[in-house]
């Protein structure tokens, strides 16, 4: 669909945020800088997602480890378009009327997945509220196309939350993908103002729904800092998603997009990091990913493995 017809020939990419003030960001620290990459690897990629027609949350969201990726050959697809039918108020993601879902989509990421020889995918998608099962069966198409094509790679999804959406999270996991993810973003304080699309709630029982269906996946989810909220919200919501017994948790820094995004409140330390990743482990997660530049794709792989083994060894405890 030739980017969404260039987000419908020209139109502004968040119409919804034209109205807000600017806000600019502090400079950003020595620890958030990253180098740009366009080696050999980097291109190799970049051509296959060009000719195949393909979108990445890589290019869509501005993800900062965009090169150190697609340098090792690896690419977050996203499914479904390029427009979201939502507008979060951190995200860089278009927001408008997508165009209808393509049919031959799922075969070219499969094709795309097998061309780059990948151990461990991730596919995640915009918001389709516009549709009856918000997606859901285009996440099944995919997972069924990647495993038939390359039986030996492991799959994770990145899911909106279904909201209303009746039977769609049920479908989804029984398509067996390998880890679930659905990532909470903020703490619920925020979410009017930061995710008004979205219920806390919803998103925290959707995730305890996959583990009640089937308790082989991995469930996986994600939230920002720097949003301004507080020490004491975050270990709120890490013990929320321990009780729907979420297996794994990434928590990265808030990058502005752009000046008309919700502003960052703070750049959280290193050190401040390296406290809360503590205090993950300590509430019980298999796995956590808690870095200024952790993103929810990020060292997916890796990740994955790791969590196979932390598995391995909780049941040789048990």
């Amino acid at each position: 669909m030739e980017h969404e017809t260039q987000i419908r020939l020209g139109a502004k990419r968040h119409p919804e945020k034209q109205k807000n003030p600017d806000s600019y960001s502090a400079k950003k620290p020595d620890w958030l800088r990253v180098r740009v990459s366009n080696n050999s690897e980097f291109l190799a990629t970049q051509k296959i997602v060009r000719d195949k027609k393909l979108v990445t949350v890589c290019e869509e969201a501005a993800c900062p480890n965009i090169g150190e990726c697609w340098a090792k050959k690896h690419a977050t697809f996203m499914i479904l378009g390029s427009i979201c039918t939502r507008a979060c108020a951190f995200c860089n993601v278009a927001t408008g009327k997508p165009f209808a879902p393509d049919p031959f989509e799922a075969y070219r990421v499969a094709d795309s997945v097998a061309q780059m020889g990948l151990e461990h995918v991730v596919i995640t998608s915009v918001d389709r509220d516009d549709l009856a099962d918000g997606g859901a069966e285009a996440f099944v198409a995919v997972i069924t196309a990647i495993k038939a094509k390359s039986p030996h790679s492991t799959v994770e999804i990145l899911t909106p939350d279904f909201r209303d959406k009746h039977g769609a999270i049920e479908r989804v996991a029984a398509a067996k993908p390998d880890v679930f993810n659905h990532n909470m973003e903020t703490v619920p304080r925020l979410y009017p103002h930061i995710r008004p699309g979205a219920r806390y709630f919803t998103s925290l029982e959707l995730l305890h729904r996959v583990k009640k269906i089937d308790g082989n996946i991995f469930t996986k989810s994600g939230m920002m800092v720097g949003l301004g909220e507080s020490k004491q919200e975050v270990m709120q919501v890490m013990d929320d998603l321990r009780a729907a017994q979420v297996d794994f948790i990434t928590i990265g820094q808030y990058l502005q997009p752009t000046p008309k995004h919700a502003p960052i409140d703070r750049f959280v330390t290193p050190d401040e990091f390296k406290e809360l990743e503590k205090i993950a482990y300590g509430k019980g997660f298999l796995m956590v990913a808690c870095t200024p530049l952790t993103r929810s794709s990020h060292h997916a792989g890796d990740d994955f493995k790791k969590l196979q083994q932390a598995r391995q060894m909780l049941k040789g405890v048990s």
